[in-house]
């Protein structure tokens, strides 16, 4: 395994238990009023995504398993979306913590097999 992909398994395991403590922060932000917070932690997560999404697909090409399924992340950016636009923000709360956290609290880490 080369070095980056090595490097980029760790920053994946160390990034993921994150993302559910930080959905959690997001619906108590969106809960408590405080908008401009909750909406700068959305964009935060939103990049996050991004970067999850591109690694693995790092991952897959260099056929290394991951269990998170792609798909269901980009569902939760269609519904997000959907519920800031409306301003629907007691919907986009319920979304971070009853959808998005235990996604992420269950997704499994990649173990790295040694030669």
């Amino acid at each position: 395994m080369t070095e980056i992909l090595m490097d980029t398994v760790q920053s994946f395991n160390e990034y993921l238990p994150r993302v559910a403590t930080g959905s959690l922060e997001i619906a108590v932000k969106l809960r408590s009023d405080q908008i401009a917070n909750a909406l700068k932690m959305i964009l935060e997560f939103s990049e996050g995504m991004s970067w999850l999404v591109e690694a693995s697909e790092l991952f897959k090409a260099n056929e290394v398993k991951v269990s998170i399924q792609i798909e269901k992340i980009q569902g939760f950016f269609q519904e997000i979306n959907t519920g800031l636009e409306m301003q629907d923000y007691v919907l986009v709360a319920d979304m971070f913590e009853y959808e998005i956290a235990p996604f992420f609290e269950e997704a499994t880490l990649i173990e790295i097999q040694s030669n």
